[in-house]
Order: C-alpha cells, then sequence, then structure tokens
C-alpha cells in the first residue's frame, strides 16, 4: 500500500473515531449540571415594611447602681414576654415591629447589644427578650444623652426596611454632661421625622451631678416629635410595670396621660437650662 493511501486511511480511521467517541465537556459535568449550577439572577430586594422602628437606648452610666440597671434590664426582658405587648403587635397595620437595643454612658460609649431584629409573633419576641437576657452588666463614665440621640439616628438611617414610624426611647438617670449639647442632637432628629421618648429614673436623692426635676427636663430638652411622651420613674418596684407600659404605647402610638407629658419639647421655653448638666460638670470638675 503506498504512503498517500495509508496517511489517508489513517485519517479517515480518525474521523470516524471521533465521531463516535462521547462530547467532552468542560470540568468533567455534563451540560446539564452546569445550567443547574449557574447563580440565579439577583432580583432588587423588596423592602420589608414595619409599623414602627423602634430604638431602645439604655442609660449605664456608673450613676446608676447594679440594682437599677439589673431592675431596668429586666423590664425590658419581660416587656417583651408579656402577651399584652404581643397583643399589641399583631394589632398594628402590618402585624410587624423592629427593634434595636443599645446601652449607653459617655458620648462615645454605646454597647450594641442588638441589632435590627423584626419581630411579628410572640415567639420572636420571645427570642428578643432571650438574646437581651444574657447580654453581660456594662457600666461606664459621664452620660452623653446627646451621644445615644446621635448613635439611634443613625442606626434609623441604616434601617434595612421601611416604618411606617420612627421611634426612639432614651433612658437615663441624669442630664447631658458630655458630648454637645442635647437640644442640637434632639433638633436634627426630629427634623429627620423621628420621635424621641423619654423615661427618666429619679430613684434616688439627686447627687452632686443629678437635678431634682429631671422629669421636666427630659420634657423640655430631650423629647420631641409627634406623640413624644415622659414616663418618668420614681420608685424601683415601677421599673417592670412602666417599661412595659411605655412599650406599649410606642408599639400602638397611643397618647399618654397626663397630656403634659406628651407636649413637644419644641414648642415652648424650656423651663430649665438644657445645658445645666455641662454647667454642673464644669462647675464640680473644672473642665
Amino acid at each position: 500500500m503506498g504512503t498517500d493511501v495509508r496517511i489517508a486511511a489513517g485519517f479517515l480511521a480518525f474521523l470516524i473515531a471521533a465521531a463516535l467517541a462521547p462530547p467532552v465537556v468542560a470540568q468533567g459535568k455534563p451540560p446539564s449540571q452546569r445550567l443547574a449550577q449557574a447563580p440565579a439572577p439577583r432580583l432588587p430586594a423588596m423592602p420589608t415594611e414595619v409599623d414602627v422602628a423602634l430604638v431602645l437606648a439604655v442609660d449605664i452610666s456608673f450613676s446608676m447602681d447594679l440594682e437599677e440597671l439589673a431592675l431596668q434590664r429586666a423590664g425590658y426582658v419581660e416587656a417583651l414576654r408579656s402577651p399584652e405587648v404581643h397583643k399589641a403587635i399583631a394589632n398594628g397595620a402590618t402585624g410587624r415591629i423592629a427593634i434595636s437595643f443599645f446601652e449607653w454612658a459617655g458620648v462615645n460609649i454605646q454597647h450594641h447589644l442588638l441589632p435590627w431584629t423584626v419581630i411579628d409573633s410572640p415567639e420572636s419576641a420571645l427570642a428578643v427578650a432571650a438574646e437581651i437576657e444574657k447580654q453581660p452588666t456594662r457600666r461606664g463614665q459621664r452620660t452623653s444623652i446627646s451621644g445615644a440621640i446621635d448613635f439611634s439616628v443613625r442606626q434609623l438611617d441604616e434601617a434595612p426596611f421601611r416604618a411606617l414610624r420612627k421611634v426612639m426611647d432614651i433612658s437615663g438617670d441624669g442630664p447631658n454632661n458630655s458630648g454637645r449639647v442635647v437640644t442640637v442632637a434632639r433638633d436634627e432628629a426630629l427634623r429627620k421625622g423621628i420621635s424621641i421618648n423619654g423615661l427618666p429614673i429619679a430613684i434616688r436623692k439627686p447627687g452632686y451631678l443629678d437635678i431634682s426635676e429631671l422629669d421636666i427636663y427630659y420634657e423640655d430638652c430631650v423629647i420631641g416629635g409627634q406623640g413624644a411622651f415622659v414616663i418618668p420613674i420614681t420608685e424601683k418596684a415601677q421599673f417592670i410595670q412602666t417599661i412595659k407600659t411605655k412599650l406599649i404605647m410606642e408599639i400602638s402610638d397611643a397618647p399618654s396621660e397626663p397630656a403634659r407629658l406628651i407636649m413637644p419639647a419644641q414648642v415652648r421655653v424650656p423651663r430649665v437650662s438644657c445645658t445645666v448638666g455641662e454647667d454642673m460638670w464644669r462647675n464640680r470638675m473644672g473642665n
């Protein structure tokens, strides 16, 4: 057989073998598997709507003793476990709220215990209560209500959902004495449509950095916005019931009593100096 004939026969055999061989698939996987593993196209997420986005800002300054800190924490835990709060959530337009919980003291002291969490059932409320309850107790120097307001505003600005109402709740046992002036922080928050409620804690006799009419200070210098209110705590036994009542009012957007407690802070001339805390600190500490 001539050379040309042998080459032609060999080439023909190669073509026949190639035609009969199974197809070669990239990475050793059939096309059906490769298609199944291809990432699905990303679609824009639909916004989650909640009835209220509620930031709970809880004072842990050294002026709060350990018993008060424990009672304050227990107040929020028991409120979130209560059927009355569960009912208030369920009765909302969407049946959902979102909570962010942090503890604060001086201007740069904010411990974020609970990032934004949606509560839409008794089970999710109980889970949030358990998460808050297990956190360690912390304390910090100074009292920066303005810092707590600013931190709360950032939380509300960054919330990953749409809220029908935006509310922050500030607890504290003394006036602002750290950070910027509280009314400046408050007014910036109000311009964003945020309501600020207050839980002034006035259990002990005022010390050298305290004031005697803390509830009036909160009314005139801290709270504001639609339906804003103050509920003072003057006895340790009031913590749990007062915090539960406060949460129900905030979730339900219900008015409080008496009417003077819900008067927005920005509509009247303050009856106390809104820099009283800074003045007292400067006079006592010299800075």
